[in-house]
């Protein structure tokens, strides 16, 4: 009878797609959904564009790429019934196209436009398909945004439990399909994500998840890929929450793995759009829930900082990367990040003094390459500086930029010679003011720290040292570096406060000018000194150009330059 509940073994696949390794990413699911299929499990959801990676970009606009994409799906469907697997119900994101307009010619969306799709797989065919309603500012998608697809929303009943579907953003907004999926009464809602990490993000994930739980009076089940992409990283953090929006379940944090949860939801609570099966499971064992500890601030935060190099460098095919070792946070940071995601024999570090470098900045080098083992090397750039200022008689601050660009040609030259990647150091508050010589310390195929604020730079180092006492371990970061006075070292007694203000006060500034967009006498009325905030404002915007040409690097803030923020390279508006 309508109202009574009966169980449904779930199975949540965090898993981790390559973008373009479509065999690789099936594989990849076929071998998740042959665990659930072994533990007992009825319906396994995978991630959002699980066939493709995500996100796709422009690669959406190749229709050799969406017609590949939508094949792969056919076929794994067909793989998994012939290995004696129909009987799993499988919902898998994959990126198809709008074959003939049915449902969309009313808004315009034309044949062939990308969709970010869902399939559901039964007996060795995808027997439903639903379309993402809303769909995220990830470039190709966007003139897309808002088209209706052929149903609003797709309900498939699954012994006896009708289970609605929706993707990722379609739950974040409270118009559009949730009042729609709240009158079509499911027994359960099941939403597949890639969604990216962002410090803090996953409270508020948690608390839309329980909030959606109670407004539909169902339980949710939320699965999340993990891994990185590019610049984006994506946490994981798969859960489910009871028709109370009590968290039953939830996966570990940046762990690749399959979540098995025994959820109870009412039975033959909707009309489905689909019939599977009709008849509810008798009662089984039910599975002890697990809910995995939240990591801390700083874990989030470096468990980010670590998977999106790790898998930036593995995925991009580079055997090693290699930095310079100034003896100072930033660098220092950058190594330890380096060695927790790819091994200390696959990192690199030079250190590189010049007349002007003081005696512990190579004794701070030296003893971090010893603490994290490391493979480390000094080369004196003097004589190459000399060389150059004797040819073309720089001086001032030519001069002090000259030891950068030729610190950051010999990194580039190693590179070449030995195949190495090359990791930038520049923390997010230098990135914003422009504090970087392009072609020095600039250069690089990707920066980890980019999105890091300076301040929390010293935060995340005293974490991750706590850290290793906590375990027992050497600290892998010098306490000198972390208490030094920052320096760039170009010139005799040179301080970072010359040309800056202090970083604790210049990130407030930054944040509220660069995170929350505030302008000119918003920031003045919250008690900053006007002089200085104009100043800051105007070093920031004049900065543009060099972030630009800034390598890529792991987005861990809810505004990192590049994808978030971006200003005109020429602008003369001020406030």
């Amino acid at each position: 009878m309508a109202g009574e509940k009966g169980p449904l073994r779930l199975a949540l696949a965090q898993l981790n797609p390559i973008v373009g390794d479509i065999n690789g990413n099936c594989q990849l699911a076929f071998d998740a959904v042959a665990s659930a299929w072994r533990d007992g499990a009825h319906l396994i959801a995978l991630p959002e564009m699980m066939v493709t990676g995500y996100p796709v970009e422009d690669l959406a606009l190749r229709g050799d790429f969406r017609v590949s994409s939508r094949s792969a799906a056919d076929h794994l469907a067909a793989a998994l019934a012939d290995a004696g697997m129909g009987t799993i119900v499988v919902v898998i994101g994959y990126l198809d196209q709008n074959e003939n307009g049915s449902g969309h010619a009313r808004l315009g969306v034309p044949v062939g436009a990308p969709e970010n799709a869902v399939a559901v797989i039964h007996q060795g065919k995808i027997i439903a398909k639903y379309v993402k309603r809303h769909l995220p500012n990830y470039g190709v998608f966007d003139e897309f945004r808002n088209f209706v697809p052929g149903h609003d929303t797709l309900v498939v009943r699954l012994h006896g439990i009708d289970v609605a579907l929706a993707i990722c953003e379609d739950i974040w907004q409270d118009g559009g399909v949730m009042p729609e999926i709240a009158a079509r009464n499911p027994g359960l809602l099941l939403v597949i994500n890639g969604s990216p990490f962002e410090s803090d993000k996953d409270d508020s994930r948690e608390a839309l998840i329980s909030r959606r739980a109670r407004e539909i009076s169902a339980p949710v089940a939320y699965v999340n890929m993990v891994g990185g992409q590019d610049e984006l990283v994506f946490d994981g953090d798969s859960l489910v929450a009871n028709s109370m929006g009590e968290v039953l379940a939830r996966a570990p944090q940046f762990h690749e793995g399959t979540m098995l949860v025994d959820v109870q939801a009412r039975l033959r609570t909707s009309t489905p759009d689909v019939v599977i099966s009709e008849g509810e499971l008798a009662d089984y064992p039910l599975l002890p829930p697990k809910v995995a500890p939240a990591l801390d601030r700083g874990g989030e935060i470096w468990s980010a900082l670590v998977t999106g190099l790790r898998d930036y460098v593995t995925k991009g095919g580079f055997p090693s990367v290699l930095l310079g070792l100034s003896g100072g946070i930033d660098s220092a940071l950058v190594a330890a990040i380096a060695v927790d995601a790819l091994g200390a024999e696959r990192v690199f570090g030079v250190g590189m003094p010049s007349k002007y470098s003081s005696s512990h900045s190579l004794s701070d080098a030296a003893d971090l390459a010893a603490r994290t083992r490391l493979n480390y090397r000094v080369v004196e750039i003097e004589p190459m500086v000399s060389s150059y200022l004797m040819k073309l008689g720089f001086t001032g601050v030519a001069e002090e930029n000259l030891q950068a660009r030729v610190r950051g040609t010999t990194l580039m030259g190693i590179s070449n010679q030995e195949g190495h990647l090359v990791l930038a150091t520049g923390n997010k508050s230098e990135l914003a003011v422009g504090y970087s010589t392009i072609y020095g310390d600039a250069v690089g195929g990707y920066a980890p720290i980019k999105d890091v604020w300076k301040s929390a730079v010293w935060e995340l180092a005293r974490w991750r040292n706590a850290l290793a006492q906590s375990r027992g371990e050497v600290p892998p970061i010098p306490e000198s570096s972390i208490m030094k006075e920052p320096s760039a070292e170009l010139r005799p007694g040179q301080r970072d406060t010359d040309s800056l203000p202090d970083y604790p006060l210049l990130d407030r500034i930054l944040h509220r000018y660069v995170t929350l967009d505030q302008g000119f006498a918003e920031i003045v009325a919250a008690g900053f000194e006007p002089a200085l905030v104009a100043r800051v404002m105007k070093m920031v915007d004049r900065a543009e150009y060099k972030r630009r040409q800034y390598p890529p690097g792991t987005k861990v803030s809810a505004r990192n330059f590049g994808k978030d923020r971006r200003l005109p390279i020429i602008s003369t508006w001020a406030p």
